[in-house]
């Protein structure tokens, strides 16, 4: 048999090219083509996320009438496409060019007809790429907002529901902005339980709540206090009841899609199953959640266990790392005194990023924990300073792929062979 680190890769990328933007996108529009337009009609495609480029070429390529084309992706996966143009955000925490994009997006759809037919394609991470504060906060007030956000293990709505009551381009917003002009979208989920309002925080879907809402969300967070003050002055101010023109959502990916991918390649040499594709909340729970399916799976015969979700990390200290890593170093952690025999263990991103680093996220075995210590550094305090990354760099057990050009949140495999 392969070696296991070999397998669990090839896994993993199974898992990413069932999430390809381009191929999603085509098999949808072979299904169903664009609208047609009616005379005199153009049509405004504007491609927001990690996946812009691939699906704006793809939908280009199905587009033979008048068009104009505009893309807002990471700096990355940023590439040049014939006929279209391309901005720069900045992902995780938005920046002075996710502001530029914003702008451009409200800018763009505006101009927009009633004869006209506005195709809006999103992906993961179109929430930071592009933004569009709410009159009387600053971009640096907004980053500020999703600073806090992302260091308090909120899950992705949580986060998106707040997200979307700073923002004129978020919840709906693009919508509101391109009336009259119908809008049909493509999305590519990175959310678990594919909440269209939560993908890139609904720029063409209703809100997930209201102001009072994200002014609890901050609260129960133990974080209003900790918001500026143009953010709290907002949200306590009543909210809008602006009327939300209809719109086309199809759903064309999604991290259960990838995963059953996965499963499928997996079963023809294991024994698999999946354990869950809502793996969510703190990485200490998720690693103790992992140990126990493992603990309690045959050993008998090489086994396969998958998972797909999107965890959260308590930030405690300031090292480096994300939630893929951090999981991966956890579990490493606890297999070593609770897991026997031979198996190893895959956390990573399918866009290739996870944290603000250039790892995708972790894969460690029962060597990595005391690889770590040999080299000359206490696992266990980087560990507590959230530096899994230095941990399983000097353990060589870092996930690096590089931009994947799509997102479907985060896949998990386990394997380990017979005692």
């Amino acid at each position: 048999m392969k070696d296991l680190q070999e397998i669990a890769l090839h896994l993993f990328q199974a898992g990413v090219d069932r999430a390809d933007p381009a191929r999603a996108l085509r098999q949808q529009l072979m299904l169903e083509p664009l609208p047609d337009l009616p005379e005199g009609g153009q049509y405004y495609i504007v491609s927001i996320g990690k996946a812009a480029i691939p699906m704006m070429r793809e939908a280009l390529a199905h587009v033979t009438d008048t068009c104009a084309a505009l893309m807002v992706t990471n700096g990355e996966n940023a590439a040049e496409v014939e006929g279209a143009t391309v901005m720069i955000g900045s992902h995780p925490v938005p920046d002075q060019g996710s502001a530029a994009a914003g702008k451009a997006i409200l800018d763009f759809v505006e101009k927009a007809r009633a004869k006209d037919r506005v195709i809006a394609l999103i992906s993961g991470g179109g929430s930071a790429l592009a933004v569009a504060p709410s009159e009387g906060i600053s971009l640096d007030d907004k980053a500020r907002v999703n600073q806090l956000l992302l260091g308090a293990g909120l899950d992705i709505n949580q986060m998106n529901l707040v997200r979307q009551q700073l923002s004129n381009l978020k919840g709906g917003g693009l919508l509101r902005q391109a009336a009259p002009a119908p809008v049909f979208a493509y999305i590519l989920s990175d959310v678990i339980g594919d909440d269209l309002r939560a993908i890139a925080s609904g720029p063409t879907v209703a809100a997930i709540s209201d102001r009072g809402a994200a002014r609890d969300v901050l609260d129960n967070a133990g974080l209003w206090d900790d918001v500026p003050p143009s953010v709290r002055d907002h949200l306590s101010q009543p909210g809008g009841s602006a009327r939300r023109p209809s719109a086309r959502n199809t759903l064309i990916g999604s991290n259960r899609f990838s995963l059953d991918a996965v499963a499928t390649l997996a079963a023809k040499e294991w024994d698999t199953q999946i354990i869950s594709n809502a793996l969510v909340g703190d990485v200490r729970d998720a690693a103790r959640q992992i140990i126990d399916a493992a603990q309690s799976a045959p050993s008998r015969r090489p086994i396969a266990l998958l998972w797909g979700g999107e965890t959260t990390v308590q930030i405690h200290g300031d090292g480096r790392g994300g939630r893929n890593q951090e999981l991966a170093l956890r579990v490493a952690q606890m297999g070593t005194d609770m897991l026997t025999g031979e198996w190893l263990f895959l956390s990573a991103g399918t866009d290739g990023r996870d944290g603000p680093t250039d790892a995708a996220g972790g894969i460690v075995n029962a060597q990595t924990w005391e690889a770590i210590s040999k080299v000359g550094y206490d696992p266990q305090a980087l560990l507590d300073n959230n530096d899994s990354y230095t941990a399983l760099s000097v353990a060589k057990s870092l996930v690096i792929t590089g931009g994947t050009g799509t997102n479907v949140a985060d896949l998990q495999i386990f394997l380990r062979l017979p005692d």
